[in-house]
């Protein structure tokens, strides 16, 4: 059997231990493995690389993926999927990994009868039928660390720091990353955001003797109304460039209350370089149990964490609809505002 694998959607850490678990899975149970490079362009102009133990050996570690990855949308474009259908006669099933765009055309792909098996990639752990995404625990724990060293240059300055995190409709990242350094007050999408509250909290804290506040928020927050964007573009799969909440935002603190704030554009950094230990071992055994529902011709499924065991889930359900923090959950943590 020969198995393709390709990375689609933003790079993510702990994406190479996917790939290695695949490839070390799969070469035990006698398969060929084919790594399609640069997501679903790679399939569209079929761009692939044998895939062995050599080609993967000593990238546990690595950050980013050796495969290459796009954000192309083959259904946008019905030449493109004319291709894609046509070079899937090349190998006898595919595991896509990505988030919700990537899962969603191999969801599509699997619909129309392609052998298709899913692993979830988002650090914004916003994709349903699972827990938790690899590469989430190591954003969180990126921003955790970014909250801690601006914790001391804040309070040493008496300014108000805001840092602006990942998460375009979900705001687990800013709330994980918040409650675990210690934030005055996190702001996500889920929740509009209201400047009279946020300066409340923060002239509240000045009353009781501190001159300083920490203000975590998710880079798609809103103002009670549309998003803040960088441009009005659209990518392939329709997606705006969220962008410019935290500059405005701070901007509108120091208006109101005279206190000085500053901003902390995280961006990028929070999706690159290695992936924690938790990080890694879920990729591996996300990567392993797929070959294996390839093995067992579980076609059309996503890999996913419940608890402590990897089970699996329609490609469907996973796709079908975000998952966003809960308002019980954004409640537990209110209580740490301020």
């Amino acid at each position: 059997m020969k198995v393709g694998v390709l990375t689609g959607g933003g790079d993510c850490p702990g994406l190479n231990p996917v790939i290695r678990a695949v490839v070390r899975t799969s070469l035990k149970e006698g398969y060929e493995v084919v790594g399609i490079k640069n997501g679903w362009k790679g399939i569209v102009e079929w761009e692939t690389q044998p895939l062995d133990l050599n080609a993967v050996s000593g990238i546990l570690h690595r950050g980013g993926t050796i495969l290459g990855t796009s954000r192309t949308n083959p259904y946008k474009d019905p030449k493109a999927l004319e291709k894609v259908k046509a070079n899937f006669s090349k190998i006898d099933a595919l595991i896509a990994v990505g988030g919700e765009d990537t899962l969603g055309v191999a969801s599509k792909l699997h619909k129309d009868g392609f052998k298709v098996v899913g692993v979830p990639k988002t650090i914004d752990n916003d994709l349903s039928g699972t827990d938790f995404t690899f590469g989430f625990d190591t954003a969180v724990n990126i921003a955790m660390e970014a909250i801690d060293r601006l914790h001391s240059t804040a309070e040493s300055h008496r300014r108000i720091m805001v840092v602006e995190v990942m998460g375009r409709h979900a705001g687990w990242i800013a709330v994980h990353s918040g409650i675990a350094g210690g934030a005055d007050l996190v702001l996500i999408p889920e929740v509009p955001i209201k400047m009279k509250e946020v300066c409340d909290v923060i002239k509240k804290r000045h009353d009781r003797g501190k001159n300083f506040s920490i203000i975590v928020v998710a880079e798609g927050a809103k103002f009670e109304g549309s998003e803040v964007l960088l441009e009005e573009k659209l990518d392939a799969f329709g997606h705006v460039r969220l962008g410019g909440i935290g500059e405005l935002l701070a901007k509108k603190i120091e208006e109101t209350t005279g206190f000085e704030t500053r901003v902390t554009v995280l961006g990028h950094i929070q999706r690159g370089g290695s992936a924690t230990a938790f990080d890694r071992m879920l990729g591996t055994r996300f990567g392993q149990q797929a070959v294996q529902l390839v093995k067992n011709k579980q076609f059309g499924q996503m890999v996913a964490l419940r608890g402590n065991e990897i089970v699996a889930v329609p490609l469907e359900i996973a796709v079908g609809s975000l998952k966003t923090v809960h308002a019980e959950f954004y409640d537990m943590a209110k209580a740490f505002f301020g």
